[in-house]
């Protein structure tokens, strides 16, 4: 496993873990939790892939710059690391706040380097009666620093979600899958039914005994789903 420090922009520093080899590349981005709450999807893909698993600027006290904001400056900077390491084929997982991040990616991939797309209990589009609601910490979960969550509305504002999202996801052809822990009191299943309805092509399941962060509280079931939807996508 390699820490790496980049620097794509001016003034722009991005902290990534860079680690497995071979295989098709993932792309995994964490939630309002960081880095640790979308571990167990770096271990489950690391032996058998490359995985990249970048620090939104901001989180765990990263710095971000005072012009680094908004969902599309996250979106367009992982592009670019993807087309910086030449990298097709790759399948993005995403949680939370990070599940927004991989849909902006997916509106706005015109390179073609993503294959697929996991997003697990993801927030993003605003949907009409199911409002986000701010995650608290939950048993076997690792929940969010009040620090990292006053970075996350730096980039998505007061609102929580984009009314625009929901459209634009109409014209993303690449398949998808939408995993929903039953539990989640953030996002609740409807939501995520509603945010899968958006894609062309995608599946929404939804894992038992699971809150907010279904691989890691009900890893099995979780990745039982994403290996099976993987075989095909």
């Amino acid at each position: 496993m390699t820490a790496k420090i980049l620097r794509p922009g001016p003034e722009l520093e991005l902290h990534l873990t860079d680690t497995g080899e071979g295989g098709r590349p993932v792309l995994a981005l964490h939630g309002g939790a960081g880095p640790r709450g979308i571990a167990p999807v770096v271990e489950h893909f690391a032996p058998e892939n490359r995985v990249l698993a970048p620090t939104h600027p901001g989180w765990g006290g990263t710095p971000r710059p005072e012009w680094f904001t908004g969902v599309d400056s996250l979106a367009v900077t992982y592009l670019d690391l993807l087309e910086d390491e030449d990298l097709t084929d790759v399948v993005v997982v995403a949680g939370s706040f990070g599940g927004w991040v991989a849909s902006e990616m997916a509106v706005r991939d015109r390179g073609h380097r993503i294959g697929a797309l996991v997003v697990l209990d993801g927030i993003g589009p605003a949907i009409d009666g199911l409002p986000v609601r701010m995650p608290r910490p939950q048993p076997g979960a690792p929940g969010p620093a009040p620090a990292d969550l006053a970075t996350m509305q730096v980039y998505t504002g007061p609102g929580m979600g984009d009314p625009k999202l929901l459209r634009r996801l109409a014209r993303v052809r690449i398949p998808a899958l939408l995993i929903w822990g039953d539990e989640d009191t953030v996002v609740p299943p409807a939501f995520g039914e509603a945010y899968a309805a958006g894609f062309a092509d995608a599946r929404f399941e939804v894992v038992a005994g699971a809150g907010h962060l279904p691989a890691v509280q009900n890893p099995a079931a979780t990745f039982e789903l994403v290996d099976e939807f993987l075989v095909k996508a």
